[in-house]
């Protein structure tokens, strides 16, 4: 059977596109690697989901090869399955969206011109988008409304401009700490803007609302409520999805993609015929899966003849850091707040999305306040060692576990800011070492700007200032070049220039007639905020533009 568009990969990027064409008539096929869950079985089994990866693939069968480069140029090389260095993100119907947090932040209009706004920055790849921000924002309004986006919106200095005057949903609850959060905030002038979040704050689309257990990074939601690819998308159309279908080449000829070649879970091989194809398989694997597609006209990987896929890999730059509450330090009233269970923290700070240190202007970014994971293995571990580093047995290390779980509570912060594009970061094919299905594995090269480290560890100290006014004890921050796995994207790049870019500003590869790549794998550069409701918003974008070529 010959389909109308077949799409590698289930997630953010390409979802969407299923849900629109489908929907439009449209027959379309969805190729995952991973295996379909459902509400059913998602549980909150911290020792499958968080310690035995149980939703990605074990790294003896599908590793990656990770050379992480120091400032000076030189690497270090790391076997993936030797060093546990892990960059798999969720293999499954609806990809890591399933296993996300949902903190959605729009990217704001200087992020679609960060090389017209703030120059050049030497040893960084930096260019401007080839669509602005008026461009993406009905598809913005879109995500709202179809995945779903919970929140209230406020003014602030960075806002971006809204077609609409909030949020479809109302804001999720909060716990009682945000007051003193707000309150801080009021004390050092800085505006406390509520998280918009992929979940849903009352049961729509045959989705329930969300019941607060409080474990969404990491866990898929039992109750549909997280704005998943899966639950908001591919369960809401009549796209077939092929799960188990790992797809290692696709083959073209005359400049038209003729076929998806995927093995099934017997390692059984087969082809996929289409008229369009969609590639949206993570940003590494996207890039792998191109490298290794090479044919006679693309000796160099297909889509390749600019030499730009897999090039200016990007990810999050920042860190993390928190503070802690405890009793003796609280009235009554508020460690009754302190201790409330379920409910959110959804606090967010963007008062220095861009600022300037009196020399010269900097593109800042985005602090996430969120309570300390609920994982309960993680959080007693940290409790182990005594004052001194000496291990804790018995009595004493039960007592401290206890006051520490009872009468205490950590609030932390995630540190979101660009991660400059550079030579040294990209993604490429090992010429020897293959995964289970025999395909050439991803090698990942990491390489960070200096300029990020300045930008994040800015931030951090900004974190730091509100977790003192609200009176936290045991504050510390960690700001780092360690790209966090789940939050990827670049490797092909789009622009309006093709020996310098993959993809045109359709998303639409300039080599070949028929492939467009809707992952996160088109951004040239990432904002200051989480990727998601970026992804989201382009691929709705790029599923209008199929569709309107295909009713031609």
């Amino acid at each position: 059977m010959k389909y109308d568009i077949c799409i590698v990969g289930s997630g953010a990027g390409g979802s969407p596109i299923a849900y629109e064409l489908s929907n439009a008539g449209y027959s379309v096929v969805v190729l995952e690697k991973g295996k379909n869950y459902t509400e059913k079985e998602f549980s909150k089994d911290e020792l499958g989901v968080s310690r035995r990866d149980m939703f990605t693939p074990p790294l003896k069968e599908q590793k990656h090869i990770i050379n992480e480069y120091s400032q000076s140029g030189e690497f270090t090389r790391y076997d993936g399955a030797e060093s546990g260095w892990n960059f798999w993100n969720g293999s499954m119907v609806g990809g890591s969206s399933n296993l996300m947090s949902g903190y959605f932040h729009r990217m704001k209009p200087r992020d679609f011109k960060l090389r017209s706004s703030y120059g050049k920055i030497r040893g960084a790849n930096v260019v401007d988008w080839a669509i602005n921000y008026e461009e993406l924002e009905p598809y913005y309004e879109k995500v709202e409304r179809v995945v779903g986006v919970s929140g209230s919106a406020v003014k602030h200095k960075f806002e971006e401009p809204r077609s609409t005057k909030s949020f479809p949903y109302p804001a999720l609850q909060t716990n009682g700490v945000t007051k003193w959060f707000d309150k801080a905030c009021l004390e050092l002038g800085f505006v406390s803007i509520p998280t918009p979040r992929a979940v849903l704050s009352q049961s729509a689309n045959k989705r329930d609302a969300c019941y607060y257990s409080n474990f969404c990074g990491s866990y898929g939601c039992a109750s549909g409520a997280k704005g998943s690819a899966r639950a908001a998308l591919l369960q809401q159309c009549s796209a077939e999805v092929i799960t188990d279908a790992f797809v290692y080449k696709l083959d073209s000829k005359d400049s038209k993609v003729t076929g998806a070649h995927y093995y099934d879970e017997n390692l059984r091989s087969h082809t996929i015929s289409a008229s369009i194809f969609v590639l949206s398989a993570q940003a590494i694997e996207s890039s792998r899966l191109l490298l290794n597609s090479k044919n006679k006209e693309f000796p160099n990987g297909l889509a390749n003849s600019s030499g730009e896929v897999g090039k200016n890999l990007i990810f999050s730059a920042g860190g993390s850091g928190s503070g802690r509450f405890v009793f003796d330090k609280l009235t009554q009233t508020q460690q009754t707040e302190l201790m409330q269970t379920g409910l959110f923290f959804n606090r967010s700070l963007q008062d220095w999305y861009d600022y300037d240190d009196g020399c010269r202007k900097y593109k800042g970014g985005t602090i996430d306040f969120l309570f300390e994971h609920q994982n309960i293995i993680s959080r007693v571990n940290k409790e182990l060692y005594d004052e001194d580093g000496n291990i804790m047995w018995g009595d004493k290390l039960a007592k401290k576990i206890e006051k520490s779980l009872k009468t205490s509570r950590v609030l932390t912060f995630e540190v979101f800011n660009d991660w400059l594009p550079t030579d040294n970061c990209n993604v490429s094919v090992d010429d020897k070492q293959t995964d289970k299905y025999g395909v050439p594995v991803g090698v990942i090269n990491l390489s960070s700007h200096p300029h990020d480290l300045e930008v994040g560890e800015y931030l951090a100290k900004k974190a730091v200032e509100v977790l003192e006014e609200m009176g936290a004890v045991e504050i510390d921050y960690s700001i780092s070049a360690s790209p966090p796995p789940n939050l990827v994207a670049g490797g092909c790049r789009f622009g309006n220039d093709a020996t310098n870019s993959v993809l045109d500003k359709n998303c639409k590869a300039h080599d070949l007639d028929n492939l467009y790549v809707s992952d996160a794998s088109f951004m040239p550069t990432g904002g200051s905020v989480p990727y998601t409701w970026t992804i989201y918003a382009n691929s709705f974008r790029v599923a209008d533009i199929i569709k309107g070529r295909l009713s031609k």
